[in-house]
């Protein structure tokens, strides 16, 4: 994914399926300037960052 989809998932009202190596996760805030994520696992609720370009739209 590119940090300009990452942004538009972000803001969106509705909710889009995001995955990180095939979990399902939550963009919390998006670092444009070193193009990562913090991101929230759905199933497990731990946090962490990951390169943008590593998500995927389900």
């Amino acid at each position: 994914m590119d940090t300009e989809k990452a942004i538009e998932i972000v803001e969106s009202l509705g909710v889009i399926e995001v995955k990180y190596k095939g979990s399902p996760v939550w963009i919390e805030i998006i670092n444009e300037q070193s193009n990562t994520a913090k991101v929230k696992d759905i199933n497990t609720s731990k946090e962490f960052s990951v390169d943008i370009t590593d998500l995927e739209k389900s």
